[in-house]
């Protein structure tokens, strides 16, 4: 206390040798340093109603430096420039803090703010509007974006104090349209919630989401076998003749003008709006066992990456020929550049030819193979392409596949992912603007955050 009273005697004896003054200012009375008539360095303004008041710092008439601001309940204690919050500050209401961190021209930018049911919330403003942060509670924790409350709203994570997980978009603190949750009880969840109710597993097509295409030959050129009859002589005759001829019709991409326009037919989908997505992603069939390629890859490729999209290689596995040698040719007849997506082994055998060559296990043992020579030498970990029936009847087979590789999933109708899913293809009828034909639809699992994080850690280098 005797420490503290030195302090304040220091203090007004300072103000006594700088020239302290008291003027009228905005409706109160300024006691301080002045420079002329206005208040220049430390002093104190009291309105004349008593609702507001400051103490600190002053240059030239306007709050500058350290102070504290008191407007009725509020308290502000900080920084000023030009009589605005500018620099670190605390924002209090009564005797509870609701704001520290850092401001520019009285907006807040980024800092600690408590709402109105106690909730503690790291977070980002935009002006002076709370749009994203970390919210802590006493269940829990949540990340992602927040409207001016502090409620959950858009794209956003949750962790439980239990271990309970989501992931996906809120709305007014419940989850809401897209997402998938991770519990000890219900498992692993994907598909559409609202107000926080597990609908299923639907999927909302929207434009926030990441769309592919994967292409062979067959969206260049179509096949047509022709027949007509000639007159030919046989002896001293003529006679009519069937013949038949295979006529190919080529068609090209207009690749500077391609979008994702329908979804397909095959199955119901929910669609937010009108169907006119972009395309993020490409995957074009490289080759086939060990004597079929694609003549079109290279060139597919090269207009691919040359737009600025992602280009991946996939290999149609057969069941006819050795895994290691049909690895080795996909090697061979595929580029690898930096950007790329990860190689796909697209395996999609009958069960009857599943069971002529020994059954699910020595299918299992060339997948291994493949993979793995193919990781060898590329140094990217390839993605398995397979139907939703495999990895119901086949998959739980081969734990260490389900485990160790990402999965791409042909999935028309429900599906239960408990696998690493990358993405899924939803139709094989789908419907893109400058490429002749039907498409393959493909879906990324994951926003724009994910896919960036998919890309820097998964592709090639």
């Amino acid at each position: 206390m005797k420490r503290r009273n030195i302090y304040l005697l220091i203090i007004v004896l300072l103000l006594v040798a700088c020239n302290t003054r008291t003027i009228r200012l905005n409706g109160g009375d300024y006691r301080g340093e002045t420079e002329g008539d206005q208040p220049s360095g430390y002093g104190k303004w009291d309105k004349d109603d008593g609702s507001e008041s400051y103490h600190g710092f002053w240059t030239y008439g306007m709050m500058n430096g350290s102070g504290t601001l008191t407007n009725g309940d509020y308290c502000y204690r900080g920084d000023f420039k030009d009589n605005k919050y500018d620099g670190y500050g605390e924002l209090l209401y009564k005797d509870s803090l609701i704001y520290s961190g850092r401001w520019i021209k009285g907006e807040r930018t980024r800092g600690t703010v408590t709402d109105s049911i106690g909730r503690r919330i790291f977070g980002l403003w935009k002006a002076d509007t709370l749009v994203s942060g970390k919210r802590i509670d006493s269940l829990g924790v949540y990340v992602g974006k927040m409207d001016r409350k502090g409620c959950a709203e858009g794209h956003g994570y949750r962790i439980d104090n239990d271990g309970d997980y989501y992931e996906g978009h809120w709305r007014k603190d419940m989850r809401n349209v897209f997402g998938f949750s991770v519990t000890a009880k219900k498992g692993l969840r994907a598909g559409e919630w609202k107000n926080d109710s597990y609908m299923g597993e639907r999927v909302v097509y929207t434009s926030d989401r990441i769309y592919g295409i994967d292409i062979s030959k067959y969206q260049h050129e179509k096949t047509k076998i022709v027949t007509r009859k000639v007159r030919v002589r046989k002896r001293r005759h003529h006679v009519w003749k069937t013949v038949k001829k295979v006529v190919v019709t080529r068609f090209g991409i207009d690749w500077d003008n391609i979008r994702i326009t329908h979804l397909g037919t095959l199955s119901k989908k929910d669609v937010s709006g009108k169907a006119d997505f972009p395309i993020s992603f490409i995957y074009i069939k490289s080759t086939e066992g060990t004597s079929i390629t694609n003549d079109y890859y290279a060139n597919d490729c090269k207009q691919i990456r040359k737009r600025g999209m992602h280009a991946g290689a996939y290999h149609f596995f057969s069941t006819l020929s050795d895994a290691a040698a049909q690895a080795r040719f996909f090697i061979r007849h595929t580029s690898f550049h930096s950007g790329d997506f990860p190689p796909v082994l697209d395996v999609e055998p009958t069960h009857k030819q599943i069971a002529s060559i020994g059954g699910k296990h020595v299918l299992f043992h060339r997948i291994r193979t493949w993979m793995k020579i193919v990781e060898k030498h590329t140094g990217v970990k390839p993605i398995l392409y397979v139907s939703q029936s495999f990895v119901n009847t086949y998959l739980p087979s081969a734990p260490d596949i389900k485990n160790n590789y990402m999965v791409w999933i042909a999935r028309y109708g429900e599906y239960k992912p408990d696998i690493k899913l990358i993405y899924w293809q939803l139709c094989p009828d789908g419907t893109v603007r400058g490429i002749h034909g039907e498409v393959d639809i493909n879906v990324f699992n994951g926003y724009s955050t994910q896919y960036d994080d998919f890309i820097r850690n998964n592709c090639f280098k």
